[in-house]
């Protein structure tokens, strides 16, 4: 008798330290989590959004509570929801606004922090996501996976390794139309080219004529799939002297080129002689199908002004029907009016915003403390400086959800030297919320990652091809 009231006097004692006491302190303070994941907007079919308590306290009490359904959890410093559990409470609260209260046992005493919020809204989110998983050093690119990361859950696979293909430099992976069976990406070297995928079809590309500039770089595909629209440059990596800055890449040389698929035919970009050849890069297709918008900039002294180089963003008509540019250029954003550089523009798939990466000067916003993200409505000709999305850090490349309501993009903000997915959301009223970080089964994986997620970029479907997909097709 006596021992089996030991038991129970043991599991009582157990059973109280592993959950709040009724002797709460509460405090007004948020609490310590990474990521920050407090009032954040997410979509219903997000993963777990699992985060860490950077106090580490002995235990933790998460109570996730909406308008019909709850969600409780008694962990350590690292909080994992059960992904069952998680996806019937989003399904549950999908379009209400839920709280957390995270209370927590530090050196004996429970803390009650301040709750927070999350919106979960019934506008999904495109399922996938590709990136390049790169070292951000300057000299070790020798090791290149492209990757593609299911949203509903933590699965990810390789779709292209540079370790089968001879250590050869992979460009990101680009996708026409968040489609999985149109996308493209570069394989430089001998044996390289554009690895295209059409229809599920894999070909290797490797037009170039003696009129361009090189082979070509950055580039997009048509939404119909029968073009790509891509830039020829000569770039120039170069490094600072100053502290606080690493890197700066420019285009000596840069013009347009249009391939058309159908017929292996490329169509130059028009040209005035009138005035010295322009800087042209960054060229995307309008969700219309019927433009191409680019970025330009007057030709300059190089890296002498790299300073004063500035591009502005412009439109350009594009005929799908015969493969022809006509009609006026029109000057969506103006560097000289703005003071500011332009890059990377992208148009939403409902064709009602245009968003780009700005920055003080320059062609590569990547290692600009200052780039952010401004976006365009293409009705009203108003400029949105989401200052609820940037945060000090460089956040620079970005990809539109196929619903036009949720974008990703790269942001140094952690720690200033790695490149981090983020997600937000642009409501009906086209105002952008909080975002918040691609989460990990576990929490800590970022402290410990030691590569950078270069060009996000979110497809409907998974990719119809492997890595021996790609090694095969480069081998031939």
């Amino acid at each position: 008798m006596r021992n089996l009231c030991l038991l129970i006097l043991a599991a009582l004692l157990a059973w109280a330290c592993g959950r709040p006491a009724e002797d709460v302190s509460l405090s007004d303070e948020q609490p310590p989590l990474y990521p920050d994941y407090a009032g954040v907007t997410i979509p219903c079919n997000i993963a777990p959004l699992n985060f860490l308590l950077r106090n580490r306290p002995e235990a933790v009490d998460v109570l996730l509570k909406g308008a019909s359904a709850e969600l409780r959890l008694r962990t350590g410093y690292k909080v994992c929801f059960p992904p069952k559990k998680w996806r019937a409470f989003l399904n549950e609260e999908q379009g209400h606004t839920v709280s957390l209260t995270i209370t927590v046992r530090i050196e004996g005493r429970w803390i009650r922090y301040a709750p927070f919020s999350w919106q979960i809204t019934a506008d999904r989110i495109d399922p996938y996501l590709s990136y390049r998983l790169i070292e951000p050093g300057y000299e070790v690119w020798n090791a290149i996976q492209l990757k593609e990361r299911h949203l509903e859950s933590f699965d990810e696979r390789v779709i292209a390794d540079n370790n089968l293909t001879q250590g050869a430099c992979m460009n990101c992976h680009v996708y026409g139309n968040q489609d999985p069976a149109l996308s493209f990406f570069h394989i430089r070297g001998a044996r390289g080219g554009t690895i295209l995928n059409r229809g599920g079809r894999l070909r290797k590309l490797t037009f170039r004529t003696e009129e361009m500039i090189s082979p070509i770089v950055y580039g997009a595909l048509h939404p119909l799939g029968r073009y790509g629209v891509f830039s020829t440059n000569v770039i120039v990596p170069a490094f600072h002297t100053l502290r606080g800055k690493q890197m700066e890449v420019y285009d000596t040389a840069s013009d347009l080129v249009v391939f058309d698929f159908d017929t292996d035919r490329i169509i130059p970009f028009p040209s005035d002689t009138s005035r010295a050849q322009p800087l042209r890069s960054f060229p995307v297709f309008s969700a219309s199908s019927d433009a191409v918008y680019y970025c330009e900039a007057p030709a300059t002294s190089l890296p002498d002004s790299i300073h004063s180089l500035r591009y502005s963003l412009l439109r350009t008509p594009f005929d799908a029907r015969n493969g022809s540019f006509g009609g006026p250029v029109d000057t969506l954003v103006s560097a000289s009016a703005t003071g500011l550089s332009v890059c990377h523009p992208k148009a939403s798939p409902d064709g009602r915003y245009l968003m780009y990466t700005v920055a003080a000067y320059g062609a590569f916003p990547i290692w600009h403390t200052e780039a952010g993200l401004e976006m365009i409505d293409l009705e009203s000709g108003e400029i949105h400086t989401l200052p609820q999305v940037n945060a000090p850090g460089a956040d620079s490349y970005h990809s539109w959800s196929s619903g036009s309501r949720w974008f990703v993009f790269a942001s140094r903000r952690d720690d200033g030297l790695y490149t981090k997915p983020y997600f937000a959301y642009i409501d009906s009223a086209g105002v952008a919320h909080k975002p918040f970080l691609l989460p990990q089964r576990d929490p800590t994986l970022y402290d410990h990652l030691l590569h950078s997620f270069n060009i996000p970029e979110l497809s409907k479907g998974p990719l119809p091809f492997t890595p021996t997909d790609i090694e095969r097709l480069y081998r031939k």
